[in-house]
């Protein structure tokens, strides 16, 4: 935007009742990242304001955050959620120094790497907020005059307008909003204004470093004549670039985060052991440890939050009193533990352990530690290795009686999860065969999951009936649940055999040759 623009009138546009008189505001905004733009680059902000009525310590984030089950669990002030930005005030006594709680948000993508100062934007700003014949604000047309300081000295000027709503999707007033929003820009550039396309006031201060793109890169597509290294690089690639996104929700107790990366923990390890000779073995096996100990880590407390609901929930058609029961007893005891695991939860993503691993993992996605065999084309390659996993399970489900013992059902679900997530990786090469393939796996990983759950949860029914001061009513009720989790077991078992002729059709296992 040129020095010499000036603003059209905008009272007269449809919608459009009155326009406030010009609100003039002076903002400084001083911008933390790493040396090499890691969070810019990856779409986040984190800057101190000073000036105008936002004033305070701002993390902004590519995305929505999940919902917070309850309140923020670290130390110190919980940070305010506004849609997908965080704010915390200013604090005089910790000076320049940004909030910890919000440092330790990004530390999935910072991984230890210090945060500094990488601009300092100083902005003169004049806000038009236009109104409906209510008195509603409808939108706010902000003329920015920006000023890139540099060690004191002012290095770089620009003008930048922006058309912000006012109005919430959910208000009587957003159809009008929106409608006026796109006739003020329309006004804009018919008097002179050039559209934007550069970018955010950050990313134009800091040039083209800002705009080199994410540390990982994003989904590729790869067909069967490609290498099988391109497999091997989308499968790190999709699976860390999930733990980085689950990283943040873990870390503010988010509704199924712990779950979700423990998925995809257990995902890219499962690839790793799929993919031999593909990998380096040494980095593979050092990542596959370090994987199966985050899954560790992240397993309890999902675990018992998995086997509290599901307790609960199996109580609660007891009937009374049997029902109050046995919900209070489980409830208190299975409520303290998924606390205690939660809590070790939270601290594997701030263990240097897990910032190493992960580490490594981003700068794999960008460079795959892949052999010379993987050079190869995915179609000649990849069928035999998927082959391999597929004919574990089968072997595991073929020892699987009516009398099998529950460990060696639990050792089929392991399979079973290694295989679907083998062919899930390499599902998008060879088409719908292996989508069906993958889909019907999935089944197999739930009948057994549901398998073993019944299993947990009916010794654990035994175990609490069996501590001191649990008898009587409780006892019996205990007793009941034990005897539904086992009816599930053997549900679960019949269902197996139901459901495993469909998914080891021939026809689905063709591509693997």
């Amino acid at each position: 935007m040129h020095g010499l623009f000036r603003l059209p009138d905008l009272a007269d546009l449809p919608g459009v009742a009155s326009v406030d008189s010009p609100d003039q505001q002076h903002l400084s905004a001083t911008y933390l990242d790493t040396v090499d733009l890691r969070l810019v680059r990856a779409g986040i902000t984190l800057r101190r304001r000073t000036g105008g009525i936002d004033s305070g310590w701002h993390l902004k984030l590519p995305r929505p955050l999940p919902p917070v089950t309850q309140a923020h669990r670290g130390s110190g002030p919980a940070p305010e959620l506004s849609r997908d930005e965080l704010r915390m005030p200013l604090d005089s006594s910790a000076g320049p120094m940004a909030p910890v709680e919000l440092v330790d948000l990004v530390q999935g993508w910072t991984r230890g790497t210090p945060l500094i100062e990488v601009a300092t934007l100083d902005t003169e700003r004049t806000a038009h907020r236009l109104r409906d014949d209510t008195g509603t604000g409808l939108a706010e047309v902000v003329d920015d005059s920006v000023s890139v300081v540099d060690q004191g000295r002012v290095a770089v000027r620009f003008r930048e307008l922006e058309v912000e709503l006012l109005a919430p999707a959910e208000s009587p007033s957003y159809p009008t909003a929106a409608r006026v929003r796109t006739e003020v820009v329309e006004r804009l550039v018919q008097a002179g204004a050039i559209p934007g396309g550069l970018g955010s006031k950050l990313a134009r201060a800091l040039g083209p470093r800002a705009l080199a793109g994410p540390e990982i890169p994003g989904p590729r597509p790869v067909a069967p004549h490609d290498p099988a290294a391109l497999v091997v690089a989308e499968l790190i690639t999709r699976q860390t670039s999930a733990l980085l996104r689950w990283d943040l929700g873990v870390r503010r107790g988010s509704e199924d985060a712990v779950h979700q990366m423990r998925v995809a923990a257990r995902r890219l390890r499962s690839g790793l052991r799929a993919f031999p000779r593909l990998i380096d073995d040494e980095w593979a096996l050092a990542r596959e440890a370090e994987l199966a100990w985050l899954a560790g880590e992240l397993g309890p407390a999902r675990d018992a939050e998995v086997l509290l609901d599901r307790l609960v929930s199996a109580a609660a058609a007891l009937g009374e009193p049997e029902s109050t029961l046995a919900s209070a007893l489980v409830g208190k005891r299975l409520g303290e533990a998924g606390d205690r695991h939660a809590a070790a939860a939270r601290a594997s993503v701030r263990d240097p352990r897990y910032l190493a691993m992960l580490d490594a993992l981003v700068v794999a996605s960008g460079d795959p530690p892949t052999t010379a065999a993987a050079a190869g084309p995915a179609a000649a390659v990849l069928p035999r290795l998927v082959a391999h996993a597929w004919q574990s399970l089968a072997k595991q489900v073929a020892r699987l009686g009516p009398k099998a013992p529950d460990e060696q059902w639990h050792r089929a679900r392991i399979q079973a999860k290694r295989a679907r997530y083998a062919v899930d990786a390499v599902a998008e090469v060879f088409g719908d065969p292996a989508r069906e393939l993958a889909t019907g796996l999935a089944r197999i990983t739930d009948v057994l999951g549901e398998h073993q759950d019944a299993v947990v949860a009916a010794e654990t029914c035994r175990e609490l009936a069996a501590s001191p001061r649990v008898g009587g009513r409780t006892g019996f009720a205990l007793g009941r649940l034990h005897a539904g989790q086992r009816a599930a077991a053997q549900s679960a078992r019949q269902e197996l055999v139901r459901v495993w002729p469909e998914v080891s059709r021939p026809r689905l296992r063709q591509w693997m040759g």
